[in-house]
This record gives structure tokens, sequence and C-alpha cells, in this order.
């Protein structure tokens, strides 16, 4: 009985401390909703809400219908003042959007109507003389890394790739703010193997003589232009099919300095050039077939110069593609557009031929073929309406360029409908 009696007690205490906070949440209820009711009159009397800023239009017509139906709501109507804010802004979005993917095609179009094998060399300032020495102008620094002041260091050297019988001319020179050499002392100088990465070298390093005296790779005697001539075909490195690097340290004043040339050595060539050029009108362009020997297969890259019959530089062409053993022939292909829009003199001289092997994975990555320097071959005369003026069309050029139409029409779908309104 007083366990019973103690249950109810218990259950009439529970029940009364929940009738305690339930009784004035209720009240609270009922004085919300009767405020609510009253100030329902008010609130719709009050006037609209002051249009969004630029920024914040601007964010919400990032997502285009559902920033415009979000500012059509909060509006209350399509022809409010904040709605067709909204809409302006819309319409101005996607009207950039429109240009940008109009240019976007018009450049992609127009950049692709050629072939990557048959660019204009305008396009490659850099690959229009292939065989001009290349000179460098460097700060002239101590051992200590101090720099030394009003003059720079001067070098040139005559190419950086070089195969079988080829030699390279190394010049050095101190120069003062005006250009003019100063006098100038070579210490001496050194060339050596550069190895692969954690590779030993195989090869002794081999002294190198530099000279103002007009011999041995030296132009001109006593004009302070230090110069050598390395062959290493004939100097110690025959068997070598890597890196050189020719180590030069020198004193101006007193003061020592130091610098360096890097080439890159291929003892065997991996195919032979085999007899001339033949030349063929083919599908609209005109293709030169340069024959070789192929004696290790793989991956050949092929580029050469054309120059108009005014000797002016005007396009370059490249072979790349997998190549077999045996006789073979590289074809450098003169697209037939690219004719038709430059218009260049005829006849046309394909010159300055490089070619090589790549070693994907490997140190060096390339073995070179020998180069054919000058002019190889003269074109015949050909009618500039003998070339086809199509555009080229490969399969990634349609593929973009569908890409780029389909987002030119999206963005004009939708200039048109927000310009139509609501």
């Amino acid at each position: 009985m007083r366990a019973s009696r103690a249950g109810r007690a218990g259950r009439a205490a529970q029940q009364g401390h929940w009738a305690w906070w339930v009784a004035p949440a209720s009240g609270l209820v009922l004085a919300w909703l009767l405020w609510s009711v009253s100030e329902a009159p008010r609130a719709a009397a009050a006037p609209a809400a002051a249009p969004a800023g630029p920024a914040a239009v601007a964010s919400a017509a990032s997502v285009p219908p559902r920033g415009w139906a979000a500012g059509r709501a909060l509006a209350g109507a399509p022809y409010s003042a904040a709605g067709l804010q909204a809409r302006e802004a819309q319409l101005q979005l996607w009207q950039l959007r429109l240009e940008r993917a109009r240019a976007s095609l018009e450049g992609y179009r127009a950049a692709t109507r050629y072939p990557h094998e048959s660019r204009p060399i305008a396009e490659h300032p850099d690959q229009v003389h292939p065989n001009e020495p290349i000179t460098e102008e460097h700060a002239l620094r101590s051992p200590d890394g101090k720099l030394v002041q009003g003059v720079k260091l001067s070098t040139s050297q005559e190419r950086v790739f070089v195969q079988g019988q080829e030699s390279v001319r190394f010049t050095v020179a101190v120069r003062d703010e005006a250009g003019a050499a100063q006098p100038l002392r070579v210490l001496r100088a050194a060339a050596r193997e550069v190895p692969a990465p954690n590779t030993a070298s195989y090869f002794p390093v081999l002294p190198v003589e530099f000279n103002d005296e007009g011999a041995a790779g030296d132009a001109t005697a006593g004009d302070r232009v230090f110069s050598t001539r390395l062959q290493p075909a004939s100097q110690g490195f025959a068997r070598l099919a890597g890196a050189i690097r020719v180590e030069v340290f020198l004193e101006y004043r007193g003061q020592q300095g130091a610098t360096y040339f890097d080439i890159f050595y291929t003892p065997e060539p991996p195919a032979t050039w085999a007899g001339g050029v033949r030349e063929a009108m083919e599908d609209g362009s005109l293709n030169f077939y340069l024959k070789a020997q192929v004696r290790e297969p793989g991956r050949y890259v092929v580029t050469a110069r054309v120059d108009d019959a005014t000797g002016k530089p005007f396009a370059l062409l490249t072979f790349n593609d997998e190549v077999a053993a045996g006789a073979q022939e590289f074809r450098l292909g003169l697209f037939g557009k690219l004719v038709r829009d430059g218009k260049p003199a005829f006849p046309l001289a394909l010159r300055d031929v490089e070619a090589l092997l790549l070693r994907p994975d490997t140190f060096p990555d390339r073995s070179l073929m020998p180069r054919r320097a000058g002019k190889v071959h003269t074109s015949a005369v050909h009618a500039l309406a003998s070339f086809a003026d199509a555009e080229w069309s490969g399969e990634e050029r349609t593929r973009y360029l569908a890409e780029l139409n389909r987002d030119l029409q999206d963005a004009q779908q939708h200039v048109n409908q927000l310009e139509k309104g609501p």
C-alpha cells in the first residue's frame, strides 16, 4: 500500500511539474499568434525592401535560372524595380558570356586552321635560323659570389647538339657597358663528361686551350675574344653518347671568375640520309619526301624550313611519327591553305633540315641524324590555284570546335530568353 501510494504521489508530482512548464509555454504561443495577427496588416503595408546592390545582384546572377526566379519572388512581381534590375543583371552577364564564347570559338578556329606539322614560321622565331651561334651575356662574379661591377661576361657556342664528326666553337670575352672587349686571361679550361644522375663518369677530363691568336677556332687575333674548337670524335669522346661540359676559369683585373658550356653528343646516327628530295602535289598540298636509311626504329622528329623565292622565311615543317627500320621516306607537308593565305613567291627553298630519334626515359633523350645545313631542295613553280583553300580538319579540332559551338549556342539561347522577358 505504501509503495502504491508512493507511486501515485510520484506520478502526481511529475504531472504537476509538466503542467508547471507547459502552461506558461502555451500562453507564450497564444500571445505570439495574437501579435502576428495584429502585425500582419502593418507588415503588408510596409514599403518593399531596398533593391540589392550590384555586387549582390551579380552574385545571384551567377546561377541564371535559379537567381532570376529568386529575384522575381523577392520582388513580388516580375516587373517590380528589383525584378527588372535582376533580369538586367542576368542579361548583362550572359551577354558577356556570349562575347567570350564567340571570341574563344573564333580564336581557336583561327589558330588551328593549319595542321601542327605545317605552320607559319613567324610563330616560331627561335626556329628561323637554327645553325646560328648561341650568344649570351652573364654577370661576372668572383669565386666567392661577389659581382664584378661595370662589365659583363660574353659567351657564344656554335651549337648545343653535336653529331659524328661535327665540331663546336666556343668564345668568351669580358665587355664593358659600351660593349668593348676588355683585357682578359684564361687561366685554364677543360672538357669533361656530365654523366646521368647516380652514374659515374667513364671518360677522363680533357684540357682545352682558349686563345686569342687567330688559330684553333679563334677568328681574329688580338681582339680580346678568346676561342677554342672542340671535336668530340677526335678529342677523347668518340664513344660517348651523352653530355659534355666545357669549364672555363678566367681572370679580369686580378679578380677571378668562371663559366661553362654544355653540349650533347651523338657519336653514331640512328639513321642516315639517302639521296635527294622528292616533291609531289597531293590533295592540294605540296609534300617533300626525304629518303633515309633507318638503322634504329622508333619515333623520329624531322624539322625543316621553307623560304620563298625572295629569301623570306615562310613556313616550319615537321615530321613526328614512328618509323620502322630500313629504307624510309620522311614526309614534310606544306599545307595548301597556308600557301593560299601566305602567297609566297615561287620557287620555294627547303633548308636547314634537322632530325633526331627520341629516346624516352633515357639520358640523353635523343640521338641525332646528320644535320643538312643550308638549302636542301628548290621546288618547282606551282600556281597558287593548285593549292587547296580548305582549313585543316582533324579529330581533335572537330571535337573542340563542337564543344565551343555548344558553349556559344547555350549563351545565345540565354540571351534570347532574357531579352524576350518573362
